[in-house]
């Protein structure tokens, strides 16, 4: 009785050293499984964290633009004509300064993508070439030239309120 007693212990010991090796692989497994899935949640929402930021900056300097643009109409509407020309002038120039900035959040948002916010951002960036030139011809003294600005608000702001939405669901796509 006393062999069978040791065959039984050996055996159980036996049993519990493989058992034991088999959940410490598993619990090993599970734990790799759970690292990996964590680092990827960090690094989707650093991911949506940057391309959220460079969404907002954009948007906020296409709204400072279309703040201008608002001036310029305004400027317009000036009755002394020196006083009016100063300040078109003048907002030409804020608003060349403003482009600047527009044009480095564009390369931004075209790089943190994906190709939709990029094309979206890109074609907000061209719709201000409408209103530069209106300006211009403003400055210049054309007779329809204050017409032709206002005509360009719409389609501007247009292209703002389409990166908007482009923005919101890339922002929002369950896989970033």
């Amino acid at each position: 009785m006393g062999d069978s007693t040791l065959w039984v212990a050996a055996l159980t010991a036996a049993t519990a050293v493989l058992a034991s090796w088999v959940t410490s692989r598993g619990t090993a497994r599970a734990a790799r499984i759970q690292a990996d899935a964590a680092a990827a949640t960090v690094q989707a929402d650093g991911l949506r964290a940057a391309r959220r930021s460079a969404y907002v900056d954009l948007i906020e300097q296409a709204q400072r633009m279309g703040d201008l643009y608002w001036k310029v109409t305004d400027a317009h509407e000036i009755g002394d004509p020196d006083e009016r020309l100063a300040t078109l002038r003048d907002l030409r120039i804020r608003l060349r300064g403003e482009y600047a900035v527009l044009r480095q959040r564009v390369w931004v948002a075209d790089l943190e993508g994906p190709p939709e916010v990029a094309s979206a951002a890109d074609l907000l960036r061209r719709s201000t070439s409408a209103n530069y030139r209106a300006l211009d011809a403003m400055i210049a003294g054309e007779e329809d030239a204050g017409r032709r600005f206002n005509d360009c608000y719409a389609p501007f702001w247009e292209s703002v309120v389409h990166f908007v939405g482009v923005a919101r669901t890339a922002l929002h796509a369950t896989r970033i």
